[in-house]
């Protein structure tokens, strides 16, 4: 992951049934994370997978996992998701009471702890925690279902967090998820984001590692 963008495509965007063969074709030199959504059918009305099916999909790559838990109370399954060893693993601020004591577990076992944010919770909202943090995933869409339209008022969200970290000179990555492609990756990059989750922009005609590039050239450009 030596790229200054990292594209984390997600793997909800393609056949779950096929997805431990899918990911043996990814190019690790391309793809620098991949980006797993867990939901809990009660946090999100969507339902997903478990601690099971990731443990499962880490058997057939050795990119890196980029784990979001979409669940209620994340400190009561955690530590099934930190025995896994992903790269980073992320819970949602509105999930829990508790969110700094998840996170400094999730710090303690050596993974990247990461909060997310859903579209209507001011960036703000998250800022006494930014030390117990790695990193911040924006969604920039309503959380639960892939392909939606990116929300363009994430921008100006992405601006205030890279200015409140810069300002309190933290090392924490931004992270963006929902309706990333081509057209905005630029935008969004240039506001302060450093890892880009894809979806079907990247699983399009399920070429990902073309796509995956496509999109990392579309930030710079």
């Amino acid at each position: 992951m030596n790229s200054k963008i990292l594209i984390a495509p997600s793997i909800i965007a393609g056949d779950l049934s096929t997805a431990g063969t899918d990911v043996q074709q990814f190019d690790p030199a391309v793809v620098d994370l991949l980006h797993i959504d867990v939901m809990d059918g009660n946090f999100v009305p969507n339902l997903t997978f478990g601690p099971g099916f990731i443990r499962s999909l880490k058997k057939h790559t050795n990119i890196p996992l980029d784990v979001h838990l979409m669940i209620e109370k994340p400190e009561l399954s955690i530590d099934s998701y930190i025995e896994i060893g992903p790269w980073c693993l992320v819970i949602h601020y509105e999930s829990t009471r508790f969110p700094g004591r998840s996170l400094s577990a999730i710090r303690k076992a050596g993974i990247k702890p990461g909060i997310a944010l859903n579209p209507a919770t001011p960036v703000e909202a998250v800022y006494d925690l930014l030390p117990y943090c790695d990193l911040v995933l924006v969604m920039s869409v309503e959380p639960g279902f892939y392909g939606q339209s990116f929300m363009p008022e994430s921008i100006s969200r992405i601006k205030r967090l890279r200015d409140k970290i810069e300002t309190e000179k933290l090392k924490v990555m931004i992270q963006v998820d929902g309706g990333i492609n081509t057209s905005n990756i630029k935008d969004v990059v240039s506001a302060g984001a450093e890892i880009i989750v894809a979806g079907s922009s990247a699983y399009r005609d399920m070429k990902v590692n073309e796509n995956t590039a496509t999109l990392k050239k579309a930030a710079i450009l």
